[in-house]
């Protein structure tokens, strides 16, 4: 083995300047593995996590019924005209919300449970208006069900009990209407309804611009007297002690309380930011295999020449009694010296690039509102980066050893 290592050393010195240029492709690409991961998967789970906080759990709304048929038919019962792309009848209440309630609060996984009034308005200030979500509350109950009131920058939810012309707007929204201090007012329109003046509380800021930029938390109360509606409520919240488990607990739920209502888990509600980011992964990851692959390459490349140029040496060692598998050994650890000295470059570099990373004041604009780059760190990607590195390089190595074992000596001295 000693042997071994010797040769295959004496050969990474004669072509020191190609061994350093594939050194650098694997350092190059275990380097964009790893800070790509931890950017990405940061990203991810910086989202899962703010939404898991903030959203329900799971969401209990009244399910929409559609007729099988539609049509106009004659004295005689005969079918004249078929309607089609009617809109359904809209059910939009939950009467008998507090007898669900009450019947889900036992279960062992149920935190928290609160109901929910919610419809669309205006919200305007001077000349600006804009379209958004109303979600008036039970703020005692409320508490219990989400974690809405942490990520509020003043007061907390108590206060619109006790302020029923107040409410709580997004910092989009907010920036967006030009409001900048608490205690400014605005006016509140709902369809074919007169507008409302309410006050403003205080912001709240999830990071999720989506959220940020339609949301109007109001009182329960105040929405069902803008809405000129009694005592009910359109979605159920449910917060549980596992969120992961949301979706099967969602389905037990669903199978409980039978078809009158669609029981939707936090993993459905934002099943396509989801999907986008588990794309975004996939892509990410093939654009380092890309790397790694032309890596591969380069090293294919400087151990097949170093093959054909070595065939006299190679052959000189199987006459003095090395055995093919020797040979094979010998190229193979060129290809494992290049992906270990890699990795262990890349992994410093890598290390001290996340954390510089990290320190950028640099704010994020988008989807998710950021100051920074959202770097995970698990050690989980420096262990990918490790396998990938020496799966390419080893995969690289393989045929051109492979080729050094099948030298026929008597042919190579024959020829001399």
């Amino acid at each position: 083995m000693q042997q071994i290592l010797f040769i295959s050393l004496a050969l990474l010195k004669r072509r020191k300047k190609h061994i350093i240029l594939a050194i650098l492709g694997v350092v190059l690409g275990v380097t964009a593995l790893i800070v790509s991961s931890s950017m990405m998967r940061g990203f991810e789970k910086y989202f899962i996590r703010q939404v898991i906080e903030l959203e329900p759990h799971i969401v209990i709304k009244p399910r929409e019924s559609f007729p099988k048929e539609m049509s106009i038919q004659d004295d005689e019962g005969e079918k004249v005209l078929e309607v089609k792309g009617y809109k359904p009848k809209e059910k939009n209440r939950i009467v008998t919300w507090r007898e669900i309630k009450v019947a889900l609060e036992g279960e062992r996984e149920v935190v928290g449970i609160a109901p929910r009034l919610e419809a669309k308005g205006i919200i305007k200030l001077g000349g600006k208006e804009k379209a958004v979500s109303l979600i008036g509350i039970e703020p005692e109950e409320e508490k219990r069900a989400s974690s809405l009131e942490q990520f509020l920058s003043s007061g907390n939810l108590l206060d619109i009990r006790d302020n029923k012309d107040g409410l709580f707007i997004g910092v989009v929204l907010a920036k967006e209407l030009g409001i900048e201090q608490v205690g400014q007012k605005v006016v509140l329109y709902l369809p074919e309804q007169e507008g409302r003046l309410f006050r403003v509380l205080g912001f709240f800021d999830s990071g999720i611009t989506s959220i940020d930029s339609t949301r109007v938390i109001l009182s329960r109360e105040a929405l069902e007297t803008l809405l000129n509606r009694g005592d009910e409520v359109n979605l159920i919240i449910i917060r549980v002690k596992d969120p992961y488990k949301a979706k099967d607990l969602a389905s037990f739920f669903e199978a409980r309380l039978g078809e009158k209502f669609t029981i939707e888990p936090w993993q459905d509600a934002y099943k396509n930011f989801l999907r986008i980011l588990k794309t975004q992964n996939t892509m990410t990851l093939m654009i380092v295999i890309i790397i790694l692959m032309v890596s591969a390459f380069g090293i294919y490349n400087i151990i097949m020449m170093t093959v054909m140029e070595k065939r006299k040496e190679i052959a000189i060692l199987m006459a003095m009694g090395y055995k093919r598998s020797d040979i094979i050994g010998i190229f193979l650890s060129i290809g494992f010296f290049i992906a270990l000295v890699g990795s262990l470059i890349g992994f410093i570099l890598s290390f001290f690039l996340i954390g510089y990373l990290e320190t950028l004041d640099y704010r994020i604009e988008g989807t998710i509102r950021a100051k920074g780059f959202l770097m995970d760190k698990s050690f989980k990607y420096y262990i990918e980066g490790l396998l990938f590195s020496y799966i390419f390089c080893l995969l690289a190595s393989i045929y051109p050893a492979y080729k050094a074992s099948r030298v026929n000596p008597v042919d190579i001295f024959r020829n001399q």
